[in-house]
């Protein structure tokens, strides 16, 4: 298995795999409610077995190359995580997100795992775009799509009901083009790798 270190002292990015499932579901109970304000991942990750077959599922569209999972960990804890939800290489498009536990929040360690994600993406892979859906209350993942150079498209009123109550989603992306003029003109990108 391979480690991408993350410019940050102990960070590195890694696959999640099925064989993580223990690991993953400590992760989610310690973030449990944090994670929740604005996704659904504790919701689908409850116990164990769910805790497996998510990941069960990610490792089957990495095997088909529909989609794509990574944790997270700083001094050998996993924190986090960051995926292609979605990957369609033949339309050139994904569908990025995230997610952390509050312990590991204010650190850039997303950015820094969405960096490495979208650069493999765009320059192994081919896409051309690269979306990232957020809650209009999600400031924290906003500004995350601010620093990685992404537009702000529009905001897709009452799209997701989750917990009752519908929120708006805001749609930001950036193309190949785009990203690749933005890492160049951030000398922050060479401390990620």
């Amino acid at each position: 298995m391979y480690a991408v270190p993350l410019g940050i002292d102990g960070a590195e990015l890694r696959p999640l795999e099925p064989w993580h499932a223990e690991e993953f579901l400590h992760h989610i109970d310690r973030g449990r409610e944090f994670i929740g304000q604005y996704i659904g991942l504790p919701d689908v990750v409850p116990d164990l077995e769910s805790s497996r077959a998510h990941l069960q599922r990610y490792a089957e569209k990495a095997a088909t190359d529909t989609g794509r999972i990574h944790g997270i960990w700083l001094h050998g804890t996993l924190v986090g995580g960051v995926l292609f939800r979605v990957m369609d290489v033949a339309q050139g498009t994904a569908e990025a997100g995230c997610w952390l536990e509050p312990s590991a929040a204010g650190k850039g360690l997303v950015t820094r795992a969405s960096r490495v994600i979208i650069d493999w993406a765009v320059e192994e892979r081919g896409i051309h775009r690269i979306e990232w859906l957020v809650s209009v209350g999600n400031e924290p993942s906003i500004a995350v799509a601010r620093r990685l150079g992404m537009t702000k498209e529009g905001v897709l009123r009452e799209l997701y009901a989750y917990r009752g109550k519908r929120h708006d989603i805001e749609v930001w992306s950036v193309l190949a083009p785009e990203w690749r003029k933005h890492r160049a003109a951030d000398p922050r990108e060479e401390a990620t790798g």
